[in-house]
């Protein structure tokens, strides 16, 4: 560790981008840094890699440039000048054995007109969708599942094959069980505020065209775009963040599990990992759910009980890429797929039209990927590697018509990658931080409380890192040091 930093010492558990994240904003600020990380790599669902030759992201691979916390934590660290927006983004729904343009006009699936999803509903759904106009106020109090407001305000049909897709896309979740106010609050908000629904998408709709697309996208450089991808892939930013974080002082261990946490004094903490005892003036757990609950049962046994209580949602990936004169006409950015329909996958991403750095890398070569798996189905991702393919190939096959032999397969599996965000999740995290606001030095971060994006796990890692710093200023500096 760098011997010029003489602030206090923090340690963080957990190195996914949170952790890392977190450490970053401690390290600038002059605190002495210890991130400790489980893996044998930082960055958990950020994860880059190759297929064929061709650099592809294995994880995530966009940030939401709209919110500034990951584009502004990527310039940091130096891959500025990588941001890059998606060549395309017009997408399609596989729905009823056709491949339908993803109509236009929606949040989060749920139409401001229902002549924007013709093409996709039948007639008589399009019919419910405009009765919403003629139904008197539905009451939604605290929280609602977000699948069945619009269901008893638009009918089955457009939640199911309009809004399960984006929905499942990103939390590879239920639509009848995610939490409206958690997963979509601006619409949340906008619907306590009008009479209908359609009133309610049509307000949010004119509120974000109220912000000019360049205003949107001018700290980005992308010229508005709504997405952010990064040559080389989003997995190349946790090994950036985690060179950062290096240089400013920061110390940063993999393969080691925080096993135990200890109280030590008033204000200060141990924390174990392995026969490792690091002594802190403050913690950052950024851990899923299940870790942080263990290492908080003896300290604050409330906050324990909720965080047990959050569920997760397997996935995998299936990266394929195939001989590019061999393969059909496809257009746009890829498909989402309905669950309604019973197929295998949920989407399905044409890496090759979609970023212009995997078509550059590798011209003779399309790379596809698609992801399985959805909460409630882990079986999916148990399946062996041959099994996940074919069952791919077989989706592709009769929603696009690709008929070739991929020439290289990568399965990646992300068990328990995904925190559900149900009915009463933000009720949820407030209890839990209410509860480990009385641990002194201790703060909770990540995937589990605010959002699933990039942008949202950097804004919680910043928000934690921000109430240490805070403390720390009005506070004389511990004697941390690792034995």
């Amino acid at each position: 560790m760098n011997a010029d930093t003489t602030g206090p010492h923090v340690v963080v558990a957990g190195g996914g981008i949170t952790g890392l994240a977190a450490a970053h904003r401690l390290a600038l600020a002059g605190h002495r840094v210890t991130l400790l990380e489980a893996d044998a790599r930082p960055g958990g669902k950020l994860l880059a890699g190759e297929i064929a030759g061709a650099p592809v992201d294995l994880g995530a691979e966009s940030l939401l440039a709209r919110r500034p916390e990951a584009i502004a934590l990527a310039r940091a660290v130096g891959l500025g000048d990588r941001l890059q927006a998606p060549a395309t983004t017009t997408a399609s729904v596989w729905s009823r054995g056709s491949l339908v343009p993803m109509p236009k006009g929606h949040v989060m699936g749920v139409p401001g007109d229902a002549r924007a999803v013709g093409g996709l509903l039948s007639e008589e759904g399009v019919r419910r969708i405009a009765a919403d106009l003629d139904l008197p106020p539905t009451e939604i109090g605290d929280d609602i599942a977000i699948g069945a407001y619009v269901a008893a305000r638009m009918g089955h049909e457009v939640v199911d094959r309009h809004v399960e897709p984006p929905l499942g896309g990103v939390y590879a979740g239920d639509a009848h069980r995610i939490s409206m106010k958690a997963a979509v609050p601006a619409l949340f908000a906008a619907a306590r505020e009008h009479a209908t629904l359609t009133a309610a998408v049509r307000a949010v709709q004119r509120a974000g065209a109220a912000v000019p697309a360049d205003a949107a996208g001018a700290a980005t450089g992308l010229g508005g775009s709504v997405f952010a991808g990064v040559r080389g892939g989003v997995g190349t930013l946790p090994g950036a963040v985690a060179d950062a974080v290096r240089a400013a002082g920061g110390e940063i261990l993999l393969g080691a599990p925080v096993t135990a946490l200890r109280r030590t004094g008033a204000t200060g903490w141990q924390v174990v990992s392995g026969d490792r005892v690091l002594t802190a003036d403050a913690v950052v757990l950024a851990t899923p759910a299940g870790p942080a609950a263990a290492l908080l049962a003896e300290h604050a046994p409330a906050a324990a009980r909720e965080l047990g209580a959050i569920e997760y949602a397997s996935m995998a990936l299936v990266t394929l890429a195939f001989r590019r004169p061999e393969m059909p006409d496809l257009t746009g950015s890829g498909f989402l797929v309905p669950p309604v329909d019973g197929h295998t996958i949920k989407a399905s991403t044409f890496s090759s039209h979609k970023w212009r750095w995997v078509a550059d890398a590798a011209p003779d070569l399309f790379v596809l990927r698609t992801s399985v798996g959805r909460h409630g189905e882990e079986e999916q991702i148990h399946r062996d590697d041959a099994d996940l393919v074919d069952a791919s190939l077989k989706d592709l096959a009769a929603a696009t018509g690709l008929g070739a032999r991929p020439v290289a397969t990568t399965v990646t599996r992300w068990p328990g990658g995904l925190p559900q965000y149900p009915i009463g999740h933000l009720a949820r995290v407030a209890r839990i931080r209410e509860a480990v606001a009385d641990l002194p030095g201790l703060r909770i971060a990540g995937a589990a409380y605010d959002g699933v994006g990039v942008p949202a796990c950097v804004a919680s890692a910043h928000r934690a890192a921000d109430e240490i710093i805070a403390t720390s200023e009005t506070a004389a500096p511990g004697a941390g040091h690792s034995s």
